[in-house]
């Protein structure tokens, strides 16, 4: 009979790994994707999609979502078919299928339940990851649509805090603790989550340079390949060393060539202000926000 104490380290030792989708699992957006495959030039899905983010009219991340449902051009063009079709023409990330199997039942002594929480349509990603990632793994924006396929309306929208309600959801599903929660995003849509993982002692991991996410995340990676993410977790929660790592992946049949750490400061400089007739050396006015650090 298994003991008590046996019991806890295997409770101790499950985690829930969360995965951003756009540009975390892939290296382009399925908006730009999507307006390219109905005809939509890439630069007018750009120019609305920045314009309702810099009017704060959705949650960050939510563009897409909205413009499907009440931008007339979009409605008029999208079926449902067309969102399993950019799943098919999105250009993933290398390795998300071994990505998924070593995180399942690849570490000794570690399970990490892998989901994925996106913005984008569930179908896109259902489609790109088929094979890969479960689809009951997989949380989206979900629609509800016509006979003719022509989206109607939005069931739920897992941008921003949506992304905390689906993150909360699993975690009460899946009897883990907070502190055993592992999201890994890119850009700005996925601060809100991060927060909230990094609030109640979970870990984030960035794998862009995007400045408010480099800021938010416990660690940023950089990689064409999804296993890089694994890193991190190796050397932050399984405790590994580097000569491990590299052997792991070797195990795999992956050689790490390249291995490049760096600490990135953001600056902004600007001439402070001094008092007409100052000396050369006097002491000057500081302007507020006059350097800035990361």
């Amino acid at each position: 009979m298994e003991s008590n104490e046996d019991m806890a380290d295997n409770l101790l030792k499950r985690y829930l790994f969360a995965s951003d989708f756009d540009q975390t699992l892939t290296f382009n957006d399925s908006g730009y994707v999507l307006a390219e495959l109905v005809g939509i030039p890439t630069a007018e899905f750009e120019r609305k999609a920045k314009g309702m983010a810099k009017l704060n009219l959705v949650q960050q991340g939510a563009e897409l979502a909205y413009l499907l449902l009440h931008d007339p051009e979009f409605r008029a063009r999208v079926r449902k078919d067309h969102l399993y079709e950019v799943g098919q023409r999105i250009r993933l990330k290398e390795n998300i299928e071994l990505l998924y199997r070593v995180l399942n039942e690849g570490i000794d002594g570690y399970q990490f339940e892998f989901y994925v929480l996106s913005a984008a349509p569930v179908e896109v990603i259902q489609s790109a990851l088929e094979g890969m990632v479960p689809a009951d793994h997989i949380y989206g924006t979900e629609f509800r649509y016509t006979a003719g396929g022509e989206i109607e309306s939005i069931v739920r929208a897992t941008a921003g805090y949506g992304k905390v309600a689906v993150l909360d959801q699993l975690q009460a599903e899946l009897q883990i603790g907070p502190d055993h929660i592992v999201y890994s995003g890119d850009g700005s849509s996925d601060v809100h989550v991060m927060l909230h993982v990094n609030a109640r002692d979970g870990f984030t991991i960035a794998v862009s340079e995007a400045k408010l996410v480099s800021q938010v995340a416990s660690r940023t990676v950089l990689s064409r390949s999804a296993v890089a993410v694994l890193v991190p977790i190796f050397e932050d929660i399984v405790h590994w060393d580097r000569l491990r790592i590299r052997q792991f992946f070797e195990s795999y049949g992956l050689l790490i060539q390249e291995w490049d750490r760096v600490r990135t400061d953001w600056l902004t400089l600007r001439p402070a202000l001094v008092d007409a007739g100052s000396a050369p050396g006097s002491p000057v006015k500081k302007v507020p926000g006059d350097l800035t650090l990361q």
